[in-house]
């Protein structure tokens, strides 16, 4: 075979017909999604979802909603933390095009119009998009809704420490840290005086209260999971703990603290619950989606989070941390009825912690959620976020945890979650294969080896020289 060149001044045809275009096979995991979410009606629900962010006739046609939404479920499959590396991707990869629905002369959208249709379509529009993902789930017999493991994380936020400024004088960090050296005696504090100064004064800390940054009002100064501190937004997980579904993805601010944020989880998680349950189109018996069981860690424990559970008539186990003999007495009739009332919850709450269900429902809780922050935020790229705003970071966050839904309906049909799970299991079936028959083919060949050499006596001095 002769060894092709590569014509760099080449002339290329100006008109090329369609047919000879590069045309991919499209990637089998990508088609079969496409073909679940085609069964259900994923473009003309969506569609109808967004008629109204657009005029019906004036302006130039923008990327369908359909497309936009797909773009951003290609974001949790590839693995892709912001919407730049998305456009890139799907311009690059021709089973992604497929699976976009654009043809050979189409170009696929690039990341400014992700970003207007984003800030075009509100954040209803994207949860309506969510609990579409749920119904699907419900069909497929993968919600129960009943017993929800709830814990949080952080997401690291696209803003730097070294650009807060002070809330009430508009100053630098830099500026207040100069001025604060020059009161101390530096007159002119150079930056390694203004380093090691910061790092000898007492007092020293970054309050919410007293410091913000001006590109990401809503970012908040947190301590990562890493033990680093930086500026972030919180992200909470409402899971159904008999399937793994995420049913309620929510984004807090950073400095609010877990028995604030579950309400707003719980509440959000209670309203996708209700829509699944009240649609009539959804063909599945959606009737026991209520919530009856909230398990979560110590982080959530405290009389009055126990005492409002049961008032909403839900079953809590909480882990209780180690605080020591508590004192349940009150000076006034009201704080005392409240003791006593919160007396006993912290005493229920704590003989169903004894329980066997409670262990086991606690083993579960500590399976599935953890796994849900570790695909969605780790594997799935978004520990990190590239937008500011926290309404534009629970757009993208809703899409991208229903994309995680979505590998769950695809795991049942396919027995695979993700298209890189589905090479690696290809990859993993031939390794074994090939195992398999080296296996079976070893002892054949020994054994072949062995009669020859009792046929041929100078066959088998050289097969034992070969040995030796």
């Amino acid at each position: 075979m002769a060894m092709g060149r590569r014509e760099v001044e080449r002339q290329a045809d100006f008109w090329v017909p369609t047919a000879e275009l590069p045309q991919s096979p499209g990637h089998p995991f990508y088609e079969q999604l496409n073909r679940v979410l085609a069964a259900a009606g994923f473009d003309r629900f969506c569609e109808e979802s967004c008629r109204k962010f657009y005029h019906a006739r004036l302006g130039r046609p923008s990327v369908p909603p359909g497309v936009y939404f797909r773009m951003l479920l290609i974001g949790y499959f590839e693995k892709l933390p912001s919407e730049r590396q998305i456009a890139w991707r799907c311009a690059d990869s021709l089973s992604l095009r497929a699976f976009l629905g654009l043809a050979p002369g189409d170009g696929s959208p690039d990341d400014s119009s992700l970003n207007r249709s984003r800030l075009r379509i509100d954040l209803e529009t994207h949860q309506a998009v969510f609990d579409w993902v749920l119904k699907r789930l419900a069909e497929h017999e993968l919600l129960n809704g009943q017993r929800l493991g709830i814990d949080a994380s952080t997401l690291a936020a696209n803003a730097a420490m070294r650009s807060i400024v002070r809330r009430e004088t508009g100053q630098s960090y830099r500026e207040f840290l100069t001025e604060l050296a020059q009161e101390s005696g530096i007159a002119t504090p150079t930056a390694e005086d203004l380093a090691k100064f910061d790092r000898q004064r007492k007092g020293k800390k970054c309050s919410n209260d007293d410091w913000f940054n001006p590109h990401d009002p809503d970012a908040k100064v947190a301590k990562l999971k890493d033990g680093t501190t930086h500026l972030a937004h919180k992200n909470e997980h409402a899971v159904d703990l008999d399937t793994g579904a995420i049913v309620a993805p929510a984004v807090h601010p950073a400095n609010e603290g877990d028995t604030t944020t579950m309400w707003g989880t719980l509440e959000q998680a209670a309203n996708s619950l209700q829509e699944v349950r009240e649609d009539p189109t959804v063909q599945a018996d959606t009737s026991g989606l209520h919530v009856q069981d909230v398990v979560t860690d110590k982080g959530y424990h405290s009389a009055q989070t126990l005492v409002n559970l049961e008032e909403v008539d839900l079953r809590g186990y909480v882990s209780e941390p180690d605080r020591g003999r508590q004192k349940w007495t009150a000076k006034t009739a009201a704080e005392q009825a409240f003791k006593r009332q919160a007396q006993q919850a912290v005493y229920r709450n704590r003989r169903r912690r004894r329980g066997r269900r409670s262990k086991a429902l606690h083993r579960k809780r500590a399976e599935l959620v953890e796994r849900s922050f570790e695909h969605v935020l780790d594997d799935g790229g978004l520990r990190r976020v590239y937008l500011r705003g926290r309404e534009n970071i629970a757009k993208r966050y809703l899409i991208h945890t229903a994309a995680f839904n979505l590998g769950l309906i695809m795991r049942k049909l396919t027995g695979y979650g993700t298209p890189r799970g589905w090479a690696d299991a290809r990859a993993a079936a031939a390794r074994r294969l090939r195992a398999f028959w080296k296996g079976l083919l070893t002892p054949l060949r020994r054994r072949a080896d062995h009669l020859a050499a009792r046929c041929h006596p100078m066959f088998g001095a050289q097969v034992a020289r070969a040995a030796a």
